[in-house]
């Protein structure tokens, strides 16, 4: 019998540690496509992605132009397999916002009417949340009250999109998210906000009206 070749993929390094100190076990299948698959590894999902799909900061990121049928997945060893092809983490990814000189505004956001509002994987008031929190992180601000608030709120919404809340708490986005922090204020903004409204049927406006709520103009 053939064994299925691995396929190659780069990680952020948190991800890559949570794979590391996995059991061995079957993981639940969250949600399977082309471009992404996600799983349910502990509370929290895990996904990989195909080369076109959007890279975030909770995926294995690989170069294949769209991913297999997949049944069913597993972590063995610290590896995780997608039926029982292994993703071989070869090298470790950026995925933090780096901290900048940013003007921002005053506090606009309830999370509670936020966390959960809408449909679908990644809700739209999540998104607004997370384009918010990274904006606040990219700024070098703390916020110790809201990021208590928004962890408490976690279990009103869906997997992905908590552990999406959780990364954007620790100021890990998506490079749309770091392209545009990096260039707020400056004249490359209006192509960065341009490429983020791209992200997703709803997800980018999401993310971009967050940051504009957080950063002032």
């Amino acid at each position: 019998m053939t064994r299925p070749r691995p396929i190659p993929a780069a990680a952020p390094a948190r991800v890559a540690a949570r794979l590391r100190d996995a059991p061995d076990g079957p993981l639940p299948l969250l949600h399977t496509g082309r471009h992404a698959v996600y799983v349910a590894l502990g509370e929290r999902a895990l996904g990989v992605v195909a080369r076109h799909a959007w890279q975030v900061p909770c995926a294995l990121r690989t170069r294949l132009p769209a991913l297999p049928d997949v049944r069913s997945a597993s972590v063995l060893a610290g590896v995780l397999h997608l039926d029982a092809a292994p993703v071989v983490v070869g090298r470790l990814v950026q995925t933090s916002v780096t901290v900048r000189s940013l003007r921002l505004a005053a506090d606009r956001v309830d999370p509670a009417a936020l966390v959960g509002g809408g449909g679908g994987l990644t809700p739209y008031g999540d998104d607004v949340l997370c384009g918010y929190l990274a904006a606040l992180r990219a700024a070098g601000h703390p916020t110790e009250r809201l990021d208590a608030e928004v962890m408490r709120l976690l279990p009103r919404t869906t997997v992905l999109s908590a552990t999406l809340l959780e990364c954007a708490l620790r100021g890990e986005v998506l490079p749309e998210v770091a392209a545009l922090l990096a260039a707020w204020g400056t004249p490359a903004a209006a192509a960065a906000e341009a490429a983020l409204l791209r992200v997703g049927s709803s997800s980018g406006a999401g993310l971009l009206e967050g940051a504009r709520l957080a950063l002032a103009a």
